[in-house]
């Protein structure tokens, strides 16, 4: 572990409008560090980094740099283009070390630094089109678990922190990223064939409107999805909250929590809404 970080700027408001600095950022993520590392420690991460502030230019970051920190590790993959350096971090000064270099979001890869080839969890966005209401989202995300359910796959919800929620799947490392990205087409296309009316499951946006997009394509080697607790790049700072199937229909939204709210729920819970999520040792099965 290298020297704790020096926070350079700490009064710099990075969410305008919400007046949260970058001081609150590190002090946000420091406060959910135990219930947000073990999605992210330890498994290769593509940040959202934001020079200006949420309000400003933004961009995506997944190869290591030595200037992102001392707690910021590094892991070289291979690529169609060769072995390239990816990054990840193992604990909160990590997270602190790239917090300082204006990192704002998380997303983690399906699969850990020691297996990276074979991931463990997979994850459904529900991405509602144009005229699809927060109900029609809701309906969508108890449609997606109880077919998972019927298949034998137990399943978490989060909230996405953005348009939609995210329906995630723990399972034992073992299938290829092929195999994962195969089940994941299979599953989302079968569900739009079975009720086109209100799933499409291509990425096409003129067969979006009145439908929710159930996006399976973060089930793919490389591909990412936000952490649980990532703070979004977006106005009023949001999170992605981790939340219990119950809770869903109390919500009023994706983005229901903003910095100050997720930190007053982290802080209040004695246990974690995924409990079991980490111990689920589920299969693939087959969709005939």
């Amino acid at each position: 572990m290298g020297e704790p970080t020096r926070l350079t700027s700490p009064d710099r408001v990075v969410f305008e409008g919400a007046g949260y600095t970058k001081q609150d950022v590190v002090e946000y993520y420091r406060a959910v560090a135990d219930w947000m590392l073990p999605e992210l420690a330890r498994r290769p991460l593509s940040l959202v980094r934001c020079p200006d502030g949420a309000a400003g230019q933004c961009f995506f970051q997944k190869h290591y740099a030595e200037s992102l920190g001392d707690d910021v590790r590094s892991i070289d993959l291979m690529q169609k283009s060769g072995v390239e350096p990816y990054l990840y971090v193992d604990d909160i000064e990590g997270v602190t070390d790239l917090v300082q270099m204006n990192a704002l979001e998380f997303h983690p890869w399906g699969s850990r630094i020691e297996d990276p080839e074979r991931p463990d969890r997979l994850v459904f966005d529900l991405d509602p089109g144009e005229g699809t209401g927060w109900p029609d989202v809701l309906r969508g995300a108890r449609d997606v678990r109880d077919r998972l359910r019927k298949l034998g796959l137990e399943n978490f919800v989060r909230l996405s922190g953005g348009k939609g929620v995210h329906v995630v799947v723990p399972i034992a490392p073992g299938p290829s990223w092929d195999d994962a990205r195969a089940f994941s087409d299979a599953f989302a296309n079968h569900m739009a064939v079975q009720a086109p009316a209100r799933y499409v499951a291509t990425m096409s946006k003129a067969k979006r409107p009145g439908k929710i997009f159930i996006d399976w394509l973060r089930n793919a080697r490389g591909a990412t999805s936000v952490a649980s607790w990532s703070l979004r790049a977006r106005q009023g700072g949001p999170v992605a909250v981790p939340i219990r199937w119950e809770e869903l229909g109390r919500v009023d939204g994706p983005a229901a929590f903003d910095l100050r709210a997720a930190r007053r729920r982290a802080a209040r819970m004695r246990k974690d809404p995924w409990e079991g999520f980490e111990t689920l040792a589920q299969t693939l099965p087959v969709i005939g």
